[in-house]
């Protein structure tokens, strides 16, 4: 069998998350120590981030926690022989993020906030050539999405807007609602979708009166006892604060 994957530190709880790692993930590998030879048919060496500048070899990942594996699996299948790479978005409070390279999953990810954009980026350097596929639904925490990424990639950037219906599967157990926006994401990776500009997609028209007492109704099930004034309704409405921005405010008396 060939082993693509050398495992070279003295460190034992490198060694030990790297092992358990790539028993889950059924990648075979040899284990060798500092100094000893690294076979022609290794590809990828793990070691760990101190011992990494020691190791003379060309393609090396360094354990930190087990997130490697990720780094690891897109040297191994080689990132830049990908012939398509989507990083797909379920917008959400918590939105949901994967990214399907040639319709394989490579990576998955759940947002802390429609905000958290420096993943997208990130995701952006990682796979050059890589395309946005953002879903249709949650208006205003897409739109709040949109307008962090405008604001690093510009309104003229171009993402594929997907029609998201039926993407969210019906989940049983613990971190539901976390499972089912990662499902989400990676089913809206898989679909096709209609190319638009960023600014396109930033218009929100004045929100109704029932969108202003929904988003009210929801932060007083989010906070348990606060419930926003309208005024700061609509700035949610419009994608201008997350819902616990908002909550906040109204809690320091801002609204």
């Amino acid at each position: 069998m060939t082993m693509r994957v050398a495992i070279v530190t003295d460190n034992p709880r490198v060694y030990y998350l790297a092992t358990k790692v790539l028993r889950e993930y059924r990648i075979p590998f040899l284990s060798l120590r500092p100094g000893e030879e690294v076979p022609f048919d290794v590809e990828v060496v793990l070691t760990s981030e101190p011992e990494c500048g020691s190791i003379a070899f060309p393609s090396k990942v360094a354990v930190r926690d087990e997130g490697f594996i990720d780094e690891l699996l897109a040297k191994l299948w080689g990132r830049e022989r990908f012939k398509r790479v989507y990083i797909a978005i379920d917008p959400g409070e918590r939105p949901g993020l994967s990214v399907v390279a040639d319709n394989r999953v490579v990576e998955v990810h759940h947002l802390k906030s429609p905000r958290d954009v420096d993943v997208v980026v990130e995701l952006l350097e990682k796979y050059p050539g890589a395309r946005i596929k953002i879903g249709h639904g949650a208006k205003r925490q897409r739109v709040m999405m949109l307008k962090s990424l405008a604001k690093v990639l510009g309104e003229d950037y171009p993402v594929l807007l997907v029609n998201e219906a039926r993407t969210t599967p019906k989940v049983g157990g613990l971190d539901v609602s976390q499972v089912q926006d990662i499902v989400a994401a990676i089913n809206i990776g898989l679909r096709e979708g209609r190319e638009v500009r960023i600014g396109e997609l930033l218009g929100v028209g004045e929100p109704t009166r029932r969108e202003i007492e929904h988003i009210k109704r929801r932060s007083r099930e989010m906070s348990g006892t606060i419930t926003i004034s309208s005024k700061l309704a609509r700035e949610v409405a419009l994608g201008n604060l997350t819902l616990e921005e908002a909550i906040e405010r109204q809690r320091r008396g801002l609204g």
